[in-house]
C-alpha cells in the first residue's frame, strides 16, 4: 500500500534529540519532510514566508505528539536567513540537520528570461542554500547533515524551464563542493532530486494528463511527500554516515524511460 502520510512509516526515535531546520516547509514536500522528522523524534523548525501556513504545519506536528516551532523567513533575504539560524540556536542550542528545500520555478526560455526571472530563482533556489548552510554548519556538531533539494531537471530537462533547470543542476555541483569541504568536520552533504510529486497543485496542473503521467512511470504512480521524506530521514540517519556528495534521483524510474509511447504499450500488454 502506498504511504501518503509522511509519519506513517516513521522509524520511532531514529532522530530523537536532533534539531532539524526545513526551509520551504509551509506546504508540499517541505511540510512532509518536517512532519516525518518530527515523527522520528526530532525537534523541527518549520520556516517559510506564510505565517498562517507555517503555524498550521507546526501545530499539526505538535498535535501528533511532536516538537515544532515556526520561524518566518524569506529565503531571498540574507539577513532573515541568518536570523532563522540564530533563532534556532537560541531555542534549541544547535542545528543537527539542515534541509534546504525552499524553491520557486519559472517557465521561461533562456532567450526570453529577464534579469528578474534569473534573480528570483537564483536567490531563492541557489543562493539561499549556500547561506543557510554557511550559517547552520557553524552550529552543527560532528555527525551533522545538510540535505539540498534539487529536481530531476538537474539531469534531464525540457524547453521553457530556464533558469530553474540550470539552477537545479548547480545545486548538485554545490553539494559536491560542500561535501568535500565539510567532510573533515564530520558533516555529510547530499542532494535529493525528486521527479513528479503529487502536492497541492499537481492534479490541477496535469488535469486530463494525470493518468497518462502515471502510466509513463515504471512504478505506475507519481511520488508523494512521504516518498521524499523517507529518503531525507534515511540520509540524515546513522545508517547513511558513509554517503556524502551524492545526488539521488527519486522519480519512480521515470528517468529510465526513453520513449513514452513504447513504454505505455508495454505496460498495457503486461497488465
Amino acid at each position: 500500500m502506498v504511504s501518503t502520510t509522511p509519519p506513517a512509516d516513521a522509524v520511532p526515535s531514529r532522530h530523537e534529540d536532533r534539531v532539524v531546520v526545513v526551509t520551504g516547509s509551509t506546504r508540499g514536500i517541505g511540510a512532509g519532510v518536517a512532519r516525518r522528522f518530527a515523527a522520528e523524534g526530532a525537534s523541527v523548525v518549520v520556516t517559510g514566508r506564510s505565517r498562517d501556513a507555517g503555524e498550521a504545519v507546526a501545530e499539526s506536528i505538535r498535535d501528533e505528539g511532536g516538537e515544532a516551532t515556526f520561524v518566518r523567513a524569506d529565503m531571498r533575504d540574507p539577513a532573515e536567513i541568518e536570523a532563522l539560524v540564530e533563532h534556532t540556536v537560541d531555542e534549541y542550542g544547535r542545528v543537527d540537520v539542515l534541509v534546504n528545500n525552499a524553491g520557486v520555478q519559472t517557465e521561461t526560455t533562456a532567450a526570453d528570461a529577464e534579469i528578474d526571472d534569473w534573480e528570483f530563482v537564483v536567490e531563492t533556489d541557489f543562493r539561499s542554500f549556500w547561506l543557510c548552510a554557511k550559517h547552520a554548519v557553524e552550529h552543527m556538531p560532528s555527525g551533522g547533515t545538510v540535505l539540498n533539494t534539487s529536481s530531476n531537471h538537474a539531469f534531464l530537462t525540457m524547453p521553457g524551464m530556464f533558469p530553474y533547470n540550470a539552477v537545479k543542476a548547480g545545486i548538485n555541483g554545490m553539494t559536491r563542493a560542500m561535501a568535500l569541504e565539510l567532510g573533515p568536520r564530520g558533516i555529510t552533504v547530499n542532494t535529493i532530486n525528486p521527479g513528479w510529486v503529487e502536492i497541492e497543485r499537481t492534479r490541477d496542473e496535469l488535469g486530463e494528463e494525470y493518468e497518462y503521467t502515471e502510466e509513463i512511470h515504471p512504478v505506475g504512480r507519481l511520488g508523494t511527500p512521504a516518498d521524499v521524506a523517507g529518503l531525507a530521514t534515511f540520509l540524515a540517519s546513522d545508517d547513511a554516515t558513509f554517503i556524502t556528495g551524492e545526488s539521488i534521483l527519486i522519480d519512480g524510474g521515470r528517468s529510465q524511460v526513453m520513449e513514452d509511447r513504447v513504454y505505455r504499450e508495454f505496460r498495457t500488454e503486461s497488465e
